[in-house]
């Protein structure tokens, strides 16, 4: 997809963030524009800001690791705009800490969100696009987290972003024959200025949200090691994010990466040349 002018735009998670600098990088490119996020507040700002700049655009209350949710977003986009050809499937949150720490409702909200949400995205808005026939395309968002094994997101936030490059690649072979008229495309991002480690708490109790925020000798350690990796591969903003991503569209890239950095290069490196020499033990 090369030109996006008065195409329809859907943008999960994008009340901050990569999703609100894709959903104004949309505006620029002259799209229509619907945004889903279950931070109201936020949410009804990034519409404010989009409708002053004269976008066709309208904001939809939704929690994607809700199905009925998500056939209410895609209902409401078709209602009003007729037609989806960009879906980012976008909305993300991360609660770092021990594997064996996590809680079961942990496991279960994250996944919820981070990998059941494009799930349904997928099984909801993939037979609207393949009716249409008309050129569309699908951005999952990953992480840098889902090639390697190390990172700061912990393994409840790793193992979606893992299964979601897997569920990538598989739909983009998929597509080639029952579904030639969409590309599919993982971001994979590195540090990007965003709240996703505040996300968590929108929906957590008053006693899990302390239990989150209290001070403890993992959550320093943490910090030098979110310290240690910003040195090494500096953050970026949503923006510029954004530029990377139209630009894959146009160039119909399977894999968007933000920063391409020796620091994850050699890490991305160490763990295929461990995977392959295991082949050679």
């Amino acid at each position: 997809m090369k030109d996006f002018k008065n195409k329809v735009a859907v943008i999960t998670g994008a009340a901050s963030g990569i999703g609100q600098g894709l959903a104004e990088r949309c505006a620029k490119e002259g799209m229509k524009v619907v945004i889903a996020d279950i931070d109201e507040k936020r949410l009804r700002r990034v519409e404010r800001k989009l409708k002053r700049g004269g976008t066709e655009t309208i904001s939809i209350i939704a929690d994607v690791s809700n199905s009925d949710d998500v056939n209410m977003l895609a209902n409401r986009t078709l209602e009003n705009f007729g037609e989806v050809n960009l879906l980012f499937n976008n909305a993300g949150v991360a609660i770092p800490n021990l594997t064996w720490e996590y809680r079961l409702e942990d496991w279960e909200y994250v996944l919820g969100i981070n990998l059941m949400g494009v799930i349904y995205g997928i099984k909801t808005f993939i037979p609207i696009m393949i009716k249409q026939g008309d050129e569309c395309h699908i951005v999952n968002t990953s992480s840098i987290e889902g090639v390697i094994s190390s990172g700061v997101g912990g393994a409840t936030y790793g193992v979606c972003k893992h299964a979601l490059i897997h569920l990538t690649e598989r739909l983009a072979l998929e597509l080639e024959e029952n579904g030639p008229n969409i590309k599919v495309s993982v971001l994979c991002p590195g540090f990007v200025k965003t709240n996703i480690f505040l996300s968590a708490l929108n929906r957590v109790s008053e006693d899990r949200r302390k239990e989150l925020l209290s001070p403890e000798q993992r959550s320093e350690e943490r910090a030098e090691q979110i310290k240690e990796l910003m040195e090494s591969s500096p953050i970026m903003l949503p923006d510029e994010v954004a530029d990377i991503v139209f630009e894959a569209i146009k160039n119909e890239k399977l894999y968007i990466f933000t920063h391409k950095d020796a620091y994850w290069k050699e890490h991305v490196k160490e763990r295929f040349d461990a995977i392959l020499k295991s082949f050679d033990d």
